[in-house]
């Protein structure tokens, strides 16, 4: 009887145990779009917390399904530009993000092309769009 019992017990809470989901963690942040062209023609970095300037992005064909409603509150986005550049080949991103108690700290990485590499001879705008998933103050390096 207690066999009987114990393996009636088992399988409940067996059972039990793979009804259990787990939990998914959301990454810190998401690379949106990276591309060679499009851009500004200047270099800079602009960090957009607010409902409006968020709202802006969501205007833009690359980025209007990866941007939901709640993201204004839930999330910071980061434009990095690379200026004009005379050739293919150059690339801006991220090379880390890390998170501290009171702040994110990005560090941009900056790929230009060999002094011999066969690129195209064309003006080109990278550019990169970085969704954050916190609303923490953001430093960039």
């Amino acid at each position: 009887m207690k066999k009987v019992l114990f393996s009636i017990l088992s399988m409940i809470l067996v059972s039990c145990s793979s009804a259990i989901k787990p939990t998914e963690s959301k990454s810190l942040f998401e690379v949106l779009t990276q591309q060679s062209d499009g851009g500004a023609s200047i270099r800079f970095f602009e960090i957009l917390s607010e409902s409006k300037e968020i709202a802006m992005l969501q205007n833009d064909e690359k980025l209007k399904n990866k941007i939901h409603p709640n993201d204004t509150q839930t999330s910071n986005f980061v434009v990095l530009n690379m200026g004009e550049k005379s050739s293919g080949g150059y690339k801006i991103g991220i090379e880390s993000v890390v998170e501290t108690d009171k702040n994110i700290i990005i560090t941009v990485k900056e790929t230009i092309p060999e002094p011999n590499a066969m690129v195209s001879q064309v003006i080109t705008y990278p550019y990169c769009i970085v969704k954050v998933n916190s609303k923490k103050e953001i430093i960039i390096k």
